[in-house]
Formats: structure tokens, C-alpha cells, sequence
């Protein structure tokens, strides 16, 4: 995205810009930035106006004949920290960045994004803080809603955590595409009117119905199986169905952004300077959605070579520590299917 002043680059989450500092407000129908106004800025015959929670970095533009002074990301919040907490809503706004990333994500992809005010079961964030809230925010998905403990938004408590548990990666994005991938597995999967769906997620998951709290006790008592890399893409996903699905779902998601940011840039490994990996160029496609999943991971594979290779010369760990085995490769073939099978609702 660009500046409409100067156009210069104007990154996803910025207030206003960093060359001329106009006011920028992000208009999601068409992906672009536009200049926030006092009195709103017009945009394909609509009069368009920044979000009530712009203070509290919201960057999002809402038509003005909404009836609401919240854009759709923050409507989708059920529940936030008492607005005298303010410690809780500096981490609110640096955890509704990431959710703002994800809801631009899923409508790029297609899937149906129904709130949780607009009808039963709809999707929905309670977003609350475990060090305020006086009492455990559990991260987690029922009947639509996600809730989200924003300490994890603090770096040194994510990596903590992440350091404890032994995992390779953590962050809020990371948390919200793997609750997410529940809701979706709920309302696309086992609520779908084909009940071949669900059979064949079975197949590839295991049966949801085990007892999940067994599942979680056995997980944290004995850890995972000793050979769970050539099945599993992570530890988590093996302590349960639910959880593989959702794993998996998160992985989806953090493939396809990143192919797509690449695209966006343009970005292309060149063969002649790469022979040892590529015979051909190799440009990565903002969209996959006609194409089978071995051709998104065929590229990711690469790709994913290079910005470990990136990361690697700044002296960080892998962008994308993990492998990808063959019964994954049928997992995440299952979930391009189901997003696939999910966009005509759109």
C-alpha cells in the first residue's frame, strides 16, 4: 500500500505517514489507504470516516451511514478491559493489529466472516488481560468466540512461555490463526450439510469426540508421541484432533500470507542465481485458490528456504522452523478444500 499524498510505502498498521506525515485510515473494500479528514473522505459515491478507537490505534475507515462509530474489526470484540484500565488497552491496541491482519486474511482467502451480534454462534473476540482481569484468561474458542489473554502480547511472557512449553514459535497472530482455525473447523466442517466432510476429516485428524480434557492431561503428563514429526506438523497438534486441525489451519494461514506478501512485492527467485535449489524461476502467486495444494507447498518450500537464509544473517532463528511431512501435506490439502468449498457463502 501506498500514501495517497506522496506515494510512499504505507504499512498495514500506520496511523499516518512517515514521509509526510498525512493522516492515513485503512479502506478494507479496496485494500488502500486513504486520507482521514475531519469530515470524512469520499470513496466510490460513500462518504468514509476513521473508527471511534483511532486513539487507541485503530487505524480502520467505516462508512459514516453505519449507525456505529466502531469499524467491523472492532465490532467483532465482545468483551475488552475497563476502559480505566489502561496498561490492559495499550496491550489491546498492539493485539488488535494482529486480529485486524487475520480478518484481512480470511477475506482474502474467502472465508465467510459472520459476527457474533449478527446471529448465534457468529465470530467473535473477547479480548482481556490476565494481570488485570482479577481472575485466568484461558486462550481459547466456544460457540464462536475467541478469547485472547493480551499479556501475550508482551514479548518477555510469550517467550517465556514459548521457552517453557518448548516451542519453535508463539505470537498473537500465531495464536489468532489457530483459534480461528477452530471456529472454522465448527461451522465449515462439522456443522457442514455433507456429511462426507466430517468423515474424511476423521480420517486425516482422528475423531473429535475423544475427551478432550483426557487428551490434555495425557499431553502435559507424557508429552508427544516419540515419533510425532512424520505426522504431525507441531507437539500441540498431537494432543488432539481439534488441535492438529487447528494447527494445521494456523499453518494454511502463515503460508499463504507469506507467499502473498512476497508476491505483492514482486518478489522472484531467480534460477541463475540459485541453481543448486531452482530450474526455473520461481514467482510466488498472491492467490492459490485454483491450484492444488502441492503447488503452494512446492513453492513455500522454497521460499521458505530463503527467508530462513534472510533470518539466519541477521542472527535470528528460523523464519519457519518446521518440515512438512506427507500426512501433513494431506491436512493442509483437506483445509484448501474446505476454504475452496467455503467461498461461494462469501
Amino acid at each position: 500500500m501506498t500514501c495517497p499524498t506522496c506515494r510512499s510505502i504505507a504499512f498495514f498498521e500506520i496511523l499516518e505517514c512517515g514521509q509526510c506525515l498525512t493522516p492515513l485510515g485503512f479502506h478494507q473494500p479496496s485494500s488502500t489507504m486513504a486520507e482521514v479528514r475531519p469530515g470524512g473522505v469520499t470513496i466510490d459515491g460513500r462518504t468514509w470516516v476513521a473508527c471511534s478507537n483511532r486513539a487507541w490505534g485503530c487505524n480502520w475507515l467505516l462508512p459514516d451511514d453505519e449507525g456505529t462509530a466502531h469499524c467491523s474489526t472492532c465490532r467483532l470484540i465482545r468483551k475488552r478491559p475497563d476502559a480505566d484500565d489502561t496498561m490492559a488497552w495499550e496491550k489491546l491496541a498492539a493485539t488488535t493489529v494482529d486480529l485486524r491482519r487475520l480478518l484481512v486474511q480470511l477475506r482474502e482467502i474467502g472465508l465467510p466472516v459472520v459476527a457474533w451480534h449478527e446471529r448465534e454462534g457468529g465470530l467473535g473476540f473477547d479480548l482481556l488481560s490476565s494481570r488485570t482481569a482479577n481472575t485466568p484468561v484461558l486462550i481459547g474458542h466456544a460457540n464462536g468466540i475467541i478469547t485472547m489473554d493480551l499479556v501475550e502480547s508482551l514479548a518477555d511472557h510469550r517467550e517465556s512461555i514459548r521457552i517453557r512449553l518448548g516451542e519453535p514459535y508463539r505470537t498473537m497472530l500465531g495464536h489468532f490463526r489457530h483459534e480461528v482455525g477452530h471456529y472454522y473447523e465448527w461451522i465449515l466442517v462439522e456443522s457442514a450439510e455433507d456429511p462426507t466432510l466430517l468423515e474424511s476429516c476423521r480420517r486425516l485428524f482422528g475423531d473429535e469426540r475423544a475427551s478432550y480434557s483426557d487428551a490434555l492431561d495425557r499431553h502435559y503428563r507424557l508429552g508427544p508421541p516419540q515419533d510425532w514429526q512424520t505426522t504431525f506438523i507441531s507437539e500441540y497438534a498431537t494432543m488432539h484432533p481439534w488441535e492438529d486441525f487447528a494447527e494445521c489451519f494456523a499453518h494454511y494461514l502463515h503460508i499463504h500470507g507469506t507467499l502473498s506478501t512476497a508476491a505483492s512485492a514482486g518478489m522472484v527467485l531467480r534460477a541463475d542465481r540459485a541453481p543448486e535449489m531452482l530450474t526455473e524461476d520461481l514467482e510466488p502467486g498472491e492467490s492459490y485458490r485454483d491450484l492444488p495444494v502441492e503447488q503452494i507447498l512446492d513453492d513455500w518450500r522454497l521460499i521458505a528456504i530463503f527467508f530462513n537464509r534472510i533470518n539466519r544473517a541477521m542472527g535470528q532463528d528460523d523464519l519457519y522452523p518446521f518440515t512438512i511431512p506427507d500426512p501433513v501435506v494431506r491436512k493442509l490439502a483437506f483445509i484448501h478444500r474446505v476454504i475452496g468449498s467455503a467461498r461461494p457463502a462469501r
